[in-house]
């Protein structure tokens, strides 16, 4: 770990009561909950129709939006 990231920590860890461990978990726990919404999106959309970047930016730019 990156020495400023671990100083950073440990100082939140003591200014909160918390340990280390503790907020790393969270934020862990954070990360894989944003895992897992991305996932059921990804599943909710599966059936919608591939867009092609170059079809989007052309119709972006027909309807005079860039």
């Amino acid at each position: 770990m990156d020495p400023e990231l671990h100083r950073a920590l440990r100082i939140k860890a003591a200014e909160t009561d918390r340990s280390i461990s503790d907020l790393i978990s969270d934020a862990v726990k954070s990360a894989l909950a944003e895992d897992a919404e991305d996932l059921q999106a990804f599943e909710e959309r599966a059936s919608e129709p591939d867009l092609l970047f170059a079809t989007v930016v052309k119709a972006l730019k027909a309807d005079g939006k860039i």
